[in-house]
């Protein structure tokens, strides 16, 4: 996905070709942004090649699952070419049965067009037709409401690619220009056409990791800019506590040399560079605590894991993961288990467990930041504590997330319950981890953006020269954020801090100041 993204960047206002390959930017891209779409003429080809093959199946007397028999348990219930298409809308309607919140906007649109992406690759059986409502809903901003939870992860996304489908077919509800209406509705006003489904092409919309996907892939370009973040906020700490760059040495990275942990210690070295206080550490401290010491450890561990969450969700962007898939060149159609979403589960999980760690570490920096007999600066990062309570309380926020965090990354992706009758009896939990791991991201962004906060009123109070990186970092804060002079409400600062860091404000800036960080 990374060369890819590159590699894109050359045509990057363009609109993105559905044509068989997506790389974790252009995903982003349409999601948050709303870049526009298209299907390529070579992807048209591809999907209309199997269609004709589903199109001899069909009316056939030759048993294929989904679309010659019923679903499920179902399967050997035969389904005749005059029922084919009651069966699809049917499949559609039973298994539209998410509850709970819907899934976000950008979720939403993730998961559209991931859905496209694998219909286009021309071995689901769909027509064009299908994939090019797909690209027109996600252009024209009509975004099917989709309930978040009723998914156990196989046969991949079945509940909430149902309401994705119904909407196609003008049922169930959809969003469109910040209004929620009927979906039919919905495609009127964009001037697009619900579908009538044929054969098996109800069965090739809900089957497969779709939803799963997309949002493991959100949360992972998030992540990826976190642990960036964390290091920003690592290096601010580091001198507002005056601690040792000892640590730091490359030559003692180099026994041990794990990729991430190697990048860490060279982001933390170039981010101090230049600093009084931590040249001032240097000569007074013997070593420092954990949380500032092992910061390149701990933090490179989490860049390690991400980096192999990346290999499992570039592999699945690109794959055929709906049921049965069609092989025109060998006139056949296998049904299989690629929809299983123990890839993605473990994945996610181990996305979750890795953000909540760079979360603990920064909790625990934060209370050396807050606590004077560890910090040698006043009290709760007041100048007056005692009348003033100064950040006494984010650090309490903090500590409240990251015990949230302890819970949610209890790993879904060893857990199973059976489902139809028995016959799904091993499923993965997949959509569970990645909406949990959204979430890990999430408080992560808010227990960073207390770092940031408490490091900077820290460094205002140490005083002296700063880092090239950690006055870059100071700098944007002050921009937003003024110091903590007297007692205010902290909400309104905390969310705007989490917004830094979601946004890409304060990471630009300080890369512009600290070329090559990784």
């Amino acid at each position: 996905m990374a060369q890819r993204a590159k590699d894109g960047r050359k045509s990057r206002n363009a609109p993105l070709a559905v044509d068989g390959r997506l790389a974790a930017e252009d995903i982003v891209r349409v999601a948050r942004s709303g870049h526009p779409v298209t299907l390529s003429p070579a992807a048209v080809e591809a999907i209309r090649a199997c269609r004709g093959l589903i199109d001899r199946i069909a009316v056939s007397q030759r048993p294929v699952y989904g679309v010659t028999t019923g679903v499920g348990e179902l399967r050997n219930v035969f389904i005749s070419p005059q029922d084919a298409m009651r069966l699809q809308q049917n499949i559609i309607r039973s298994h539209a049965a998410g509850v709970g919140d819907p899934l976000p906007e950008d979720a939403v649109r993730a998961t559209m067009l991931l859905r496209a992406h694998t219909l286009a690759r021309g071995y689901s059986g769909v027509r064009p037709g299908i994939v090019r409502l797909l690209v027109g809903m996600l252009n024209a901003g009509v975004h099917p409401l989709i309930p978040a939870q009723g998914s156990v992860g196989a046969s991949g996304d079945l509940a909430p690619l149902a309401h994705l489908a119904l909407a196609m077919t003008g049922e169930g509800t959809a969003d469109h220009k910040d209004k929620r209406m009927p979906a039919g509705v919905a495609l009127r006003r964009a001037r697009l056409r619900p579908v009538r489904l044929r054969a098996k092409e109800g069965l090739a919309l809900i089957n497969g990791t779709q939803v799963m996907t997309a949002l493991a892939v959100l949360a992972l370009v998030d992540a990826e800019r976190l642990v960036k973040i964390a290091d920003i906020a690592a290096a601010m700490s580091f001198e507002a506590l005056a601690a040792t760059d000892e640590p730091l040495d490359s030559a003692l990275h180099a026994l041990r040399p794990h990729p991430g942990q190697q990048a860490s210690a060279a982001n933390l070295r170039a981010l101090i560079d230049g600093s009084e206080n931590v040249a001032a550490g240097r000569a007074a401290t013997v070593q420092d605590a954990y949380s500032l010491r092992c910061a390149p450890q701990v933090h490179g561990a989490a860049r390690d894991a991400l980096s192999y969450v990346r290999r499992v969700l570039e592999v699945e962007v690109d794959a055929v993961t709906d049921n049965p898939i069609c092989f025109v060149d060998r006139e056949a159609v296998v049904s299989g288990g690629n929809f299983h979403g123990q890839p993605v589960a473990l994945a996610a999980d181990v996305l979750a467990i890795a953000v909540a760690e760079l979360a603990n570490i920064a909790e625990r920096r934060v209370e050396r930041l807050v606590n004077p007999y560890l910090s040698g600066l006043p009290a709760f990062l007041t100048s007056r504590s005692g009348l003033h309570s100064g950040y006494m309380l984010a650090q309490y926020t903090a500590a409240a997330l990251v015990s949230e965090n302890k819970v949610l990354t209890h790993p879904a992706s060893v857990d199973s319950i059976p489902t139809s009758a028995n016959q799904e009896d091993h499923v993965s939990m997949g959509t569970i981890a990645a909406r949990k791991a959204g979430q890990v991201v999430r408080n992560a962004q808010q227990v960073l953006g207390i770092e940031l906060v408490c490091a900077a009123q820290a460094l205002d109070l140490r005083g002296g020269r700063r880092g090239r990186g950690t006055e870059a970092a100071s700098r944007v804060i002050r921009e937003h954020i003024p110091p903590l002079d007297e007692d205010r409400t902290l909400e309104g600062d905390l969310r705007t801090a989490a917004d830094l860091v979601r946004s890409n404000s304060l990471l630009a800036t300080v890369e512009s100041a600290v070329h090559g960080l990784t």
